[in-house]
């Protein structure tokens, strides 16, 4: 048996009658947080550049997979084998410019029109945006939105435009009258500051990542330098805080 197929039987064993509780009581349901907290936490471990965490985290997302498959399986309806199947046979019949020797693919664009033709071909209903997850997170989603929106034309002319549409965007949100316009008008802002990101070249996702990762080291970075100085940090006032704050952000650039 290979590891995978060693893997596979763990898992019937802990779905299994005499099994794993919390195992045979999951659903596909309530695996969906468990699918997207795994991915998340490969992407990390690949940021990071950790050999060892990036393999732990494969595994992970690996055993997601197989949980899932195991579930239809005992449905009736396939296997993890009849995925592994599926998925191959399909890589093989939508490359065909590197298994049935077809000279007429030879770059990355005519791979990704390929690819739409053999969607259609296949019976598969495409929407000009059907290609977008709804469960990409929102910054993603809009940004790829966005991207595929500007390439046929509908953009703003200059960059300006963009700053005065963000403009005119803040000032209605201020003058929102009920919190549905105000989530409405929020989403209003956050759309235009995905085009401001996308063209300058930045991913917002990333943006949006990297603040949080400042801020966050520099609020416990504040935290302890008020344990430090032997201060209660819930005590003191925001002008308080806000002295800790910048002495912690001129030690960062230093």
């Amino acid at each position: 048996m290979s590891k995978i197929d060693d893997l596979i039987e763990t898992m019937r064993a802990l779905r299994a009658e005499n099994g794993c509780p919390w195992d045979r009581e999951q659903t596909l349901d309530t695996l969906k947080p468990f699918l997207i907290e795994e991915a998340y936490e490969l992407v990390d471990a690949i940021d990071s550049k950790d050999v060892e965490n990036h393999k732990e985290e494969l595994g992970d997302v690996l055993l997601q997979l197989i949980f899932q498959a195991q579930i239809r399986e005992e449905e009736g309806l396939f296997s993890f084998q009849d995925v592994a199947e599926y998925i191959n046979q399909k890589m093989i019949n939508r490359h065909p410019h590197v298994f049935k020797n077809d000279k007429t693919i030879e770059t990355s664009s005519d791979v990704l029109n390929k690819w739409d033709s053999f969607k259609k071909a296949e019976g598969k209903k495409i929407t000009f945006f059907g290609n977008i997850p709804n469960s990409f997170p929102a910054l993603l989603e809009s940004l790829k939105i966005n991207v595929k929106a500007a390439k046929t034309g509908f953009d703003w002319e200059k960059i300006d435009d963009i700053y005065d549409k963000l403009d005119e965007e803040v000032l209605e949100f201020k003058s929102a009258k009920t919190d549905d316009e105000r989530i409405d008008e929020l989403g209003d802002i956050l759309f235009v500051i995905v085009n401001l990101a996308r063209r300058h070249g930045i991913n917002p996702e990333e943006a949006l990542k990297r603040s949080n990762k400042k801020f966050k080291h520099r609020f416990e970075s504040m935290l302890e330098l008020a344990k430090d100085k032997n201060i209660e940090f819930n005590s003191l006032k925001l002008n308080d805080m806000d002295s800790l704050w910048d002495e912690i952000k001129k030690r960062d650039k230093k």
